[in-house]
């Protein structure tokens, strides 16, 4: 196991932190899922914003989870990407 999953594990077992992790989720997974359909398709953030018509800049962010993108741009990514956005609400 990383150090880095060693130290996150141990700081996960404070109950209000773990909490405020959980609700992060969805938004690491959208980040996650992004950068994963970019990468199998072998392109950069640059020609990502060329096929999209996305600045290289906001693609950053994005992935940097320092923007909150909108269903268009989510529309817009995946179309960029060859995929179809899928977007669903999960039993807890």
């Amino acid at each position: 196991m990383s150090e880095f999953r060693e130290f996150l594990n141990e700081q996960l077992k404070d109950p209000e932190l773990k909490a405020e992790y959980d609700a992060l989720e969805p938004e690491f997974a959208i980040i996650r899922a992004m950068i994963d359909a970019r990468e199998r398709q072998g392109i950069t953030q640059k020609e990502l914003a060329a096929r999209t018509g996305i600045a290289q800049a906001d693609i950053s962010k994005l992935e940097n989870g320092n923007a909150n993108p909108s269903i268009k741009t989510l529309k817009r990514l995946a179309s960029g990407l060859g995929c179809r956005l899928k977007i669903e609400f999960a039993t807890l």
